[in-house]
């Protein structure tokens, strides 16, 4: 059970540490990376006395903005008329501290007890509408590096992506199940391929310094994510029989 925010600190003077120790994870990157860098804002919100969403539009702000670079520079990138790196750099910052964000709005919450269900709804939308975003930057300099690359793999892609989102929201409440229980070293290991945080870690930096191999990013994700849904949903299946 978690313990109460009365218990956890003194409501008005809490500190990073007390943050961060509400975090809801998101894997090995996330928690070393993210949440704490999450926790920072949090704190920083708490003192100039901001509510959760207005961290949660500005996450939303910052994710739309770096993506939407990405997709308007696809095209030069890959005529070389704009560096790689400048594309690469801004999307890697971007990406990072609107997600950070997102991991704030949710440890502010918590520990202020500004919490409400129509907070929690525009955190899920606005994540939806940044992972639509990232999706479509990452689709765009595919096919802007590789114009051959097939329509359906693009729609595939898209689709898939949001298995992630899908089943972290299924995985909170009563009915949450996961079908890898095991907290060990090399299984999170494993897992940083579902963590949110380090996948848009290797995806600005591919865009950087190898952004002709986004097409393989694509394909990889896809394979992983369906792969993901049919085992999700066999779990599931087997569990409800």
């Amino acid at each position: 059970m978690t313990p109460s925010v009365s218990t956890l600190v003194e409501p008005s003077r809490p500190t990073v540490a007390d943050f961060h120790r509400v975090n809801r994870g998101g894997g090995l990157f996330s928690e070393s990376v993210s949440q704490w860098i999450g926790a920072v804002f949090a704190l920083v919100a708490q003192r100039l006395g901001l509510r959760p969403t207005a961290l949660t539009i500005t996450n939303l702000v910052l994710g739309l903005a770096a993506s939407v670079t990405v997709v308007a520079l696809a095209g030069p990138v890959a005529a070389g008329d704009v560096p790689a790196w400048v594309v690469g750099l801004l999307a890697l910052v971007g990406w990072q501290i609107a997600y950070a964000l997102d991991c704030a709005d949710g440890q502010l919450a918590r520990v202020t007890g500004q919490g409400s269900a129509a907070g929690a709804r525009v955190d899920v939308l606005c994540d939806v509408a940044a992972q639509i975003a990232l999706v479509a930057a990452l689709g765009a300099t595919a096919v802007a590096q590789r114009p051959e690359t097939p329509t359906w793999l693009v729609a595939t892609f898209a689709g898939t992506w949001m298995v992630n989102l899908v089943t972290s929201v299924m995985q909170s409440g009563p009915n949450a199940a996961s079908m890898v229980t095991s907290t060990s070293l090399p299984v999170r290991l494993v897992k940083l391929i579902r963590d949110y945080g380090a996948v848009i870690f290797v995806a600005a930096l591919v865009l950087a310094f190898a952004p002709a191999l986004t097409f393989w990013v694509v394909v990889a994700f896809t394979v992983v994510n369906g792969g993901f849904l049919l085992a999700s949903i066999a779990f599931s299946a087997r569990a409800s029989l």
